[in-house]
């Protein structure tokens, strides 16, 4: 199941005995957990059937004996178990005979919820006892993000606001914020607060309520690049050069290989159709006619060349193969003259 539909489950009043959340992104672990700490049960209820452990502080014996209560003056009790990476679970391929969870697990009581927010990885799926989790109830995966899906991702979550973003606004947000959903929702958040439902946020708003510039950012700069706009990549690496802290060179070269990348592909394309460059670069299809220009801009060879000296600028901005004490500034600078070049 998607994170979605088990929120639609659990909003229907559907319960599972257990609930296990595991993987990379953080995100879609807290929207299901805080989602049954916060709903399954009235406040209320909540004094005598609700409990939270965490696996620093507790092992899997008091985890069950908490499971296996009853509750009182409820249909059901919770029991919710943070940092459950930190627990150590058997490692007996899930025999019930000497495994007390995995013998829970086959044999959960149905009024508890017992769920596991199990963070920063996954476990071994293979095991039995892990397996037979989805017998009785969920084992949700919840997996990062790539880079390219992020921008559908802002643009449907912004939409379940009830607010519209536009491209430009979509592919700032995703370039300076990555793939971290967690931080994006959270900045998200924050945005949402100073924008009315049915309008559309540009950026001049993301300039405004998260203080990413509209003018000087690396999305802008490639953009400016890919057109040959000299002055204007000018200004912008410029910008860079005497703000590095907020636009470090690491960054900004990793942003452009990704980019200049995007335009070999392009080239190498045989159908060039907006739907086909948009589904092989993994961009929306309003960009399609910014890769258009950049690729009659730098022919292939040309591109090759660029990426191959994005490549030697990231290894000097770490300290390879440069000589002398180079500025990260300088660096960027000399990088976009042979680049225009």
């Amino acid at each position: 199941m998607t994170a979605s539909e088990i929120i639609k489950e659990l909003k229907a009043k559907k319960y599972r005995p257990i609930y296990f959340l595991h993987g990379e992104e953080e995100y879609y672990i807290d929207l299901i957990g805080n989602y049954i700490e916060n709903n399954v049960l009235s406040e209320a209820e909540k004094g005598f059937n609700q409990t939270v452990l965490y696996g620093k502080d507790t092992d899997i014996i008091t985890i069950l004996n908490n499971a296996k209560r009853y509750p009182m003056m409820s249909e059901h009790q919770v029991v919710i178990v943070k940092e459950a990476q930190n627990i150590k679970f058997g490692k007996d391929k899930g025999d019930k005979d000497q495994d007390p969870f995995a013998a829970y697990i086959e044999n959960p009581l149905r009024s508890t919820v017992l769920v596991f927010c199990y963070k920063h990885g996954k476990i071994d799926g293979r095991l039995k006892m892990f397996k037979n989790i989805e017998k009785n109830g969920i084992l949700f995966e919840s997996k990062k993000l790539y880079d390219n899906q992020v921008p559908g991702w802002i643009t449907e979550h912004v939409q379940e606001q009830g607010v519209r973003i536009s491209p430009q606004a979509t592919a700032l947000l995703a370039e300076y914020l990555g793939n971290d959903l967690l931080k994006i929702s959270n900045e998200l958040e924050k945005l949402m607060i100073n924008i009315s439902k049915g309008t559309e946020i540009g950026t001049k708003e993301i300039e405004e309520n998260i203080g990413i510039s509209k003018e000087y950012n690396v999305f802008e700069f490639q953009n400016a690049l890919g057109k040959r706009d000299v002055l204007k990549a000018n200004r912008i690496v410029n910008y860079f050069a005497a703000n590095k802290k907020e636009n470090p060179a690491v960054v900004v070269f990793a942003t452009l290989a990704g980019y200049f990348s995007k335009i070999f592909v392009y080239h190498c394309l045989k159908d060039k159709s907006k739907p086909a460059v948009a589904s092989a670069l993994g961009v929306n299809p309003f960009f399609v006619g910014d890769y258009e220009i950049a690729a009659r801009n730098y022919p292939q060879g040309k591109t090759m060349q660029i990426i191959s000296l994005l490549r030697q600028y990231d290894l000097k901005s770490k300290g390879v193969g440069s000589t002398g004490n180079t500025e990260e500034g300088e660096l960027m600078k000399e990088l976009v003259w042979k680049i225009l070049h």
